[in-house]
């Protein structure tokens, strides 16, 4: 099933960030088959049992991708995986959210440990202000934070507080270095979330992979520029084919 390919989309802001793309992927070719898939819930920050609720209900020999905490997961199923993956597509992901002392380009640990405060404390307040540190960087931020906030949908706040703690932990390097398949990772050099450094940190750990840098875009980019990104995507699956 080398023409399909999931989308897992990023925490908290549900599918809707993610549907421009997929329309704009298949608007650019019909038998590419894009489906997006929800995070899973298993009731707990454990890495396995997020990547067993995933493995278990989607098809295998797939193209598998995400925006952010989606292209995370996609990478450790994809090592998961291997041979009965196609490849991987991420957007907006770093691999690691949190910063740690060997990889620095990542969100400092007590701006994270803070927003984690603020969640607990007032889970819709912290929505918004993540639908705002999401637009940072877009044309109209303003608008795009509202949009990114109207279309979120109500989330528990235990599962929101679940899915920090799993972006906390996570440390998809081994994962990334681990899938021999092919592999595309995207940027944006505004993002407020995941620096545009560590875009030159992956291809130092994964030199043999596609990676890019989209200029003048923050972390919604999959939002705001969806043609963009799609033709990105496009012409990496072409190339692949042709190889």
């Amino acid at each position: 099933m080398r023409n399909r390919l999931i989308l897992l989309p990023g925490w908290g802001l549900g599918s809707a960030p993610l549907e421009p793309l997929a329309a704009a992927l298949q608007g650019l070719d019909q038998r590419l088959r894009v489906q997006i898939e929800p995070l899973p819930a298993p009731g707990s920050a454990d890495l396995d049992e997020w990547l067993d609720e995933l493995d278990s209900a989607l098809p295998e020999d797939v193209w598998l991708g995400g925006w952010s905490l989606g292209g995370m997961l996609a990478a450790e199923l994809a090592a998961r995986r291997g041979e009965r993956c196609c490849g991987l597509l991420t957007l907006a992901s770093n691999a690691c959210f949190v910063a740690r002392d060997d990889w620095p380009q990542a969100m400092p640990a007590n701006t994270f440990a803070e927003f984690q405060a603020a969640c607990a404390a007032n889970p819709a307040v912290c929505l918004k202000r993540f639908s705002v540190l999401c637009a940072q960087g877009s044309e109209d931020a303003r608008g795009m934070a509202r949009l990114l906030a109207s279309a979120a949908p109500v989330v528990a706040s235990e599962a929101l507080l679940q899915g920090l703690a799993l972006l906390a932990a996570m440390d998809t390097r081994a994962a990334l270095q681990g899938f021999a398949g092919p592999q595309l990772h995207l940027f944006g050099a505004a993002d407020g979330l995941v620096p545009a450094e560590a875009a030159g940190a992956l291809l130092t750990l994964l030199p043999d992979v596609e990676v890019g840098l989209i200029e003048q875009v923050g972390h919604a980019f999959v939002v705001e520029r969806p043609h963009e990104v799609a033709a990105a995507i496009q012409a990496f699956l072409h190339e692949v084919e042709d190889d």
